[in-house]
């Protein structure tokens, strides 16, 4: 550290603390301020992780951006990776249902369906299913007074049916949670939002994809075609001039009488901040603020976390009866399978496909850890019957490998969004400590890194006061 220059630190080089210490030395300038990343695993990435997989590099972690939100695709943009953005080949998934596999609607709009006639087609709704659910056009609207589930909100304005067989494997599945627990103002305001209208929730949501037509003209997500460790490394190399230490383990922070900020690492080693941004999970930002803001830890310690495991596969393609056609499906609660979803990788994106197929399954919900349970073998023959029942495979896999992730998954319960508010009001009273990540105010990629990315300008934006009134005072 440069003597008089103020030192942030960020602790977790995911995919937030990364692009928080990126947009902290672009936002102050060379030699404003020295960064320092710290992460108690040997590798950075977090979530993130790129297999060499049967010949390729299949992402085991998230694979997808959201295009809508905007910082992921401009932050790949800004580290030249332009030129390896790749949407998906196909996107047209289906959801197992009583042992066989349906299409979903092909404009199912935040999980909730655009057109009856688009959802009759697919046959995934009874008769009497979609008549409940053509209550919600004759029936008026409003939005609650307070936070609901999504299975409360979808339960009350289409049916059971919709929920259980559309909206929960897709909304329940991204979350690897379940739809009557998850907050739909934390996981899915748009519903809330589109009841304003008091026209129902399918025509405010066709109200809403109507006053942005755009996002209709754009593809909804994009991936890269070396896999999402790409962009990993692309910050890495960016952050040249910024400590990163792996297998740093932080303990604990005080207060101290300096007003900055103490870090105790392993082996009794000391740092001093002006700034920390604490982008771990709420579990190890409740630990480490337990001396410093109880009550914050306290608050964080309530944020609960789903385990999850990936399961690669790669078969002959003599082991399909049919060829592939679409991006995989997603599994019904009902259908008591270990499987959540199995994206069909070698299909959906055109860089994976080779001589072999490549499946990627899901693995695992919160608060159902059964499957979780079983040893790898295990699991992978788990899974390689449950495909085969609904996708025909008559061979068994060539490779296959398991990745699991502990902890993965925060679940935005209902209340979320007043949780979180009460935790930056606790922090208030601790303004040079900052959290960011999956935990708070969204889980993708491209939320985090807009939640690192905010951190950062708030750290900016605090140095820049502090240092006005010496700037004034030497002018």
């Amino acid at each position: 550290m440069n003597a008089g220059t103020p030192h942030a630190v960020v602790i977790g080089a995911g995919i937030t603390g990364l692009a928080a210490a990126h947009s902290l030395v672009q936002l102050t300038g060379p030699g404003a301020l020295t960064v320092t990343v710290l992460d108690a695993d040997d590798r950075l990435g977090g979530k993130i992780r790129t297999e060499a997989f049967a010949g390729r590099a299949v992402d085991a972690g998230p694979e997808m951006m959201l295009t809508r939100v905007a910082q992921a695709p401009a932050l790949c943009r800004d580290l030249g990776l332009e030129h390896e953005l790749v949407t998906p080949a196909s996107d047209h998934p289906y959801v197992r249902i009583g042992g066989r596999l349906h299409p979903l609607p092909p404009r199912l709009l935040a999980g909730v369906p655009g057109g009856a006639r688009a959802v009759a087609s697919t046959r995934v709704l009874s008769p009497a299913g979609l008549a409940r659910a053509g209550l919600d056009l004759v029936v008026p609207s409003r939005p609650s007074e307070h936070d609901v589930s999504i299975g409360e909100l979808v339960r009350r304005r289409l049916g059971n049916e919709v929920l259980e067989r559309l909206i929960d494997p897709l909304l329940g599945g991204i979350h690897a949670g379940s739809c009557d627990e998850l907050s739909v103002r934390a996981t899915a305001p748009q519903l809330e939002s589109a009841l304003e209208s008091g026209r129902g929730l399918i025509r405010g949501l066709r109200a809403a994809a109507g006053r942005s037509p755009e996002l209709a003209s754009h593809p909804p997500f994009v991936g890269l075609s070396g896999g999402l460790a790409g962009l990993v490394r692309a910050l890495q190399t960016r952050l040249r001039d910024v400590e990163i230490r792996t297998g740093a383990h932080v303990q604990e922070l005080e207060s101290l009488p300096t007003g900055q900020i103490g870090l105790r690492l392993s082996g009794d080693t000391v740092l001093t901040a002006d700034q920390v941004v604490l982008a771990v999970p709420a579990f190890a930002a409740s630990s480490l603020l337990r001396e410093v803001c109880p009550v914050a830890a306290r608050e964080l310690g309530a944020i609960d976390y789903a385990s999850v495991a990936t399961v690669l596969l790669s078969y002959p393609d003599r082991a399909l009866s049919a060829p592939l056609h679409g991006s995989g499906f997603l599994v019904a609660r009902g259908e008591g399978c270990a499987t959540t979803a199995c994206t069909w990788s070698s299909v959906k994106w055109s860089h994976l496909s080779g001589e072999t197929v490549v499946l990627k399954a899901s693995v695992g919900r919160a608060y159902d850890h059964r499957a979780l349970e079983l040893d790898d073998e295990r699991l992978v023959a788990r899974v390689h019957r449950e495909l085969a029942e609904v996708m025909g495979l008559c061979a068994a896999p060539l490779e296959a490998r398991v990745v699991r992730f502990e902890q993965a998954l925060p679940q935005y319960r209902v209340g979320h969004v007043d949780l979180v508010a009460r935790i930056d009001a606790a922090l208030a009273g601790l303004p040079n400590v900052h959290l960011a990540g999956a935990a708070y105010r969204g889980v993708g990629v491209g939320a985090c890194i807009r939640d690192g990315q905010r951190a950062a300008a708030a750290i900016a934006s605090e140095l820049t006061i502090t240092a006005s009134p010496l700037t004034a005072g030497t002018t």
